[in-house]
């Protein structure tokens, strides 16, 4: 297996490196807005321990961050008042993963509204506007 590479972006975010808009911190997760959303209220969760990826983390980190996955699922469902919610998760470039950090993405689904395409920059504002509902949805 290939070894954890500690200048992936996700590194970087939690380094305070590069910008996110993070939505949901504790002492072993963070949660932190998608910038290419392909909903609105996209975000990922991810632990802050390096890993790359499922296959690499221990169990105490696939613990903490599939309870911070569970956390921010009832909190963008709360607040985009969406009728399911879709977790995904890649493993390996072979398995669709793009950054070699553990992450999952969630997110808030309305029955018939399909999910945009993938790539496309999201706008900022909008971001930081969902980045809001979702905090006021987890007080």
């Amino acid at each position: 297996m290939t070894t954890y590479d500690p200048e992936n972006i996700f590194a970087k975010i939690l380094r305070d490196e590069i910008p996110s808009t993070r939505v949901y911190e504790d002492a072993d997760t963070l949660a932190f807005m998608d910038i290419m959303p392909r909903t609105d209220g996209h975000l990922l969760v991810i632990p802050k321990s390096p890993c790359r990826n499922i296959l690499d983390a221990s169990p105490e980190q696939l613990a903490a961050v599939i309870s911070t996955v569970q956390k921010l699922a009832q909190a963008t469902k709360s607040a985009f008042d969406a009728d399911g919610v879709t977790i995904q998760q890649f493993n390996e470039a072979a398995g669709g993963q793009e950054v070699f950090h553990l992450h999952f993405h969630v997110l808030p689904r309305h029955d018939g509204v399909p999910v945009r395409p993938p790539g496309n920059m999201g706008d900022a504002d909008a971001i930081a506007g969902h980045a809001e509902k979702i905090r006021a949805a987890l007080d």
